[in-house]
């Protein structure tokens, strides 16, 4: 049976939704994109722990065929297409202590799993076998190799991975592809080049690491050695600030978008950090959102955001 909201459940219409979208976003202070439609493409999922449901969505990644994996509280990572059609579905191998709260699709297409209370990076190829023998971690400590809550893993030109942990380690470790501890840095704090809670990383052409810096409310941009490049963003809800920022997704062509948890919104940078427009606001109504936890960028650049505490999944061109 199919899972996907009909037209009357989903009692959306992006025609109708467009202009009421901008008034909303202007009201807010927001501006919106300009040329762009401020209503959602498409919005899909209902709550629920059968195939296809959503119990609070916390991580999304996509591949090269625009397949989504999603996870959710379940512990299981569900595929979709890219229209929200369900594919398939598998579970991590724990999920008492916790569920994993980051996905990435690595160079070879397999999908990187930020087994956060497992502290572990654990791999997968698309079909949802694991291939233990390219998991990193799984000891709790602050040695190389060690990790606390693992937040996200991804991967440079070169094969080598970096992983973000939170708690009291509050750090990013660099491996070689073969899984040998290279570097790391950061520590806690609110001085540049240290974190509070490195949620969500993302790697540019060029391999500069873009993290964002939850709890700090900003982003911080490093080189493959972990030298400090740029960071910028303050604590706030007005267009330009930041609050509890959870991912980003940058384009390839000078912008970054940023899904912010407790703003309940996307917000779309220069990668100097000058705001271009935001989308959403709190509630439950098709365009609006509930603590978003993380989104993805198609191969069309479409947006599709997980609008976490309504259990669904919504699309946005900007």
């Amino acid at each position: 049976m199919s899972t996907r909201l009909t037209a009357r459940e989903m009692m959306f219409c992006p025609r109708r939704l467009g202009t009421l979208m901008a008034l909303l976003c202007f009201s807010l202070g927001c501006v919106p994109f300009s040329g762009q439609s401020e209503a959602p493409d498409l919005v899909w999922g209902i709550r629920g722990i059968s195939s296809g449901r959503f119990q609070k969505p916390r991580a999304i990644a996509i591949d090269a065929h625009d397949r989504l994996y999603i996870v959710d509280m379940t512990a299981r990572i569900q595929v979709f297409d890219v229209d929200g059609h369900f594919l398939r579905s598998w579970h991590t191998p724990e999920s008492a202590n916790g569920r994993p709260s980051g996905l990435t699709i690595d160079r070879q297409g397999r999908l990187l799993v930020a087994d956060t209370h497992y502290y572990q990076m654990l791999v997968y190829d698309s079909e949802g076998n694991p291939i233990p023998e390219a998991n990193i971690g799984g000891t709790l400590g602050h040695g190389p190799g060690e990790f606390g809550f693992v937040t996200d893993a991804v991967e440079d030109s070169q094969g080598n991975f970096y992983i973000a942990e939170y708690g009291d380690f509050d750090r990013i470790q660099k491996f070689s592809p073969e899984g040998e501890f290279l570097l790391e840095w950061g520590s806690p704090g609110e001085e540049p080049g240290q974190f509070r809670r490195p949620q969500n990383l993302e790697i540019d052409a060029e391999d500069r690491i873009w993290v964002v810096d939850a709890c700090n409310h900003r982003v911080q941009v490093f080189d493959t050695e972990g030298k400090l490049l740029n960071c910028w963003g303050q604590e706030g809800s007005q267009p330009g600030e930041l609050y509890y920022p959870y991912d980003l997704a940058l384009d390839g062509q000078g912008h970054i978008y940023i899904c912010e948890y407790g703003n309940h919104r996307v917000q779309k940078f220069t990668l100097e950090g000058k705001s271009l427009g935001c989308w959403g606001s709190q509630g439950r109504e098709p365009g609006k959102l509930n603590n978003p936890w993380a989104l993805a960028r198609d191969s069309q650049g479409r947006l599709h955001v997980l609008d976490s505490n309504n259990h669904r999944v919504q699309r946005i061109i900007f």
